[in-house]
């Protein structure tokens, strides 16, 4: 059976550096270190991280007084800063750099008096913790129908942001309709987009032109994962997210030549050979990687560990 590995997939900048912080934060102030919601989507990275001395908790009011928190990758609100500075808790902030812009470019907007639209999934953390970031309210839209609900005059001054882990694709007709509902409308350069989900995206559509099946190494939660497979089945081919190679079911093979594999943005490679392992066990493979997109992009640490 020929394998086909997508380029690229699985980590990307942000969690590395994510994982990276809690990591050095062990060595550098010993365990343990308190972390606000799951750095990442993936429960083999959580569990790995909770063996070397990480405790994850849902709300700062866990964690004991003086103890060093570090904040998801995800991103918090203002009031989870606000409430970790009046505790004096030593706080890493692993806010993805690119959340951080998004945060920005939405204060931007808000300061200039428009009022501020964020394409995104209710719910989810990092959607969540923009609209807290922002100084004001902010209108959420999952879709082109919630665009037409909006209750505002045409000629209103918005502004939108976009959830990152959302692609250029997902977001184009969302932007299209507000561009068609409103004559005053401001947003950011199609280039600030999170370039890893577009990429992983990219590989997804390359790798279904090859395959018969694709499997997605994600997690259950994790958004950019779902977004993966959702694309493989739009594509027209069978599609499955798993978590590791414990969950691939051989029938999905049974007929097929050559299988795609790919990763979400919080799956580490481990898991992608634990698939491939798995399906080692069934037949013989051979596995080869596509050409795609490199991507080189590092984020810099919080000063704090930088030096450690």
């Amino acid at each position: 059976m020929e394998v086909y590995l997508a380029q690229p997939r699985g980590f990307c900048a942000g969690v590395v550096r994510a994982i990276e912080i809690v990591e050095r934060a062990l060595e550098k102030y010993g365990p343990p270190v308190y972390v606000r919601h799951e750095i990442v989507h993936n429960k083999y990275v959580v569990e790995s991280l909770k063996n070397k001395g990480a405790i994850f908790v849902e709300e700062l009011s866990e964690v004991p007084p003086k103890s060093v928190t570090v904040f998801s990758a995800h991103g918090v609100a203002r009031s989870v800063e606000e409430e970790a500075a009046a505790r004096d808790l030593p706080v890493l902030n692993a806010t993805c750099p690119l959340v951080t812009k998004v945060h920005n470019q939405g204060k931007r907007y808000i300061s200039k008096g428009r009022t501020l639209i964020l394409i995104g999934h209710a719910g989810h953390p990092e959607v969540e913790g923009t609209m807290g970031q922002v100084p004001g309210p902010v209108l959420l839209v999952q879709s082109v129908e919630e665009v037409k609900a909006l209750t505002l005059p045409a000629d209103s001054p918005v502004a939108y942001i976009t959830q990152t882990t959302l692609s250029v694709d997902d977001t184009r007709d969302i932007i299209a309709a507000l561009q068609a509902r409103f004559t005053d409308i401001q947003g950011p350069d199609i280039r600030d987009i999170c370039y890893a989900t577009q990429n992983r995206q990219s590989a997804v559509r390359d790798l279904s032109k090859l395959v018969d099946v694709i499997l997605v190494v994600g997690a259950a939660n994790s958004s950019n994962s779902n977004r993966l497979r959702e694309i493989g089945t739009e594509a027209g081919v069978a599609s499955y997210l798993i978590a590791d190679g414990s969950e691939l079911n051989p029938a999905w093979l049974k007929d097929a030549r050559a299988v795609g594999v790919t990763a979400g943005a919080s799956a580490p490679e481990v898991l992608v050979d634990d698939v491939i392992e798995a399906m080692r066990r069934i037949g013989p493979v051979k596995v080869q990687v596509l050409p795609g997109r490199e991507e080189n992009i590092e984020f810099r640490l919080p000063a704090q560990l930088a030096a450690s």
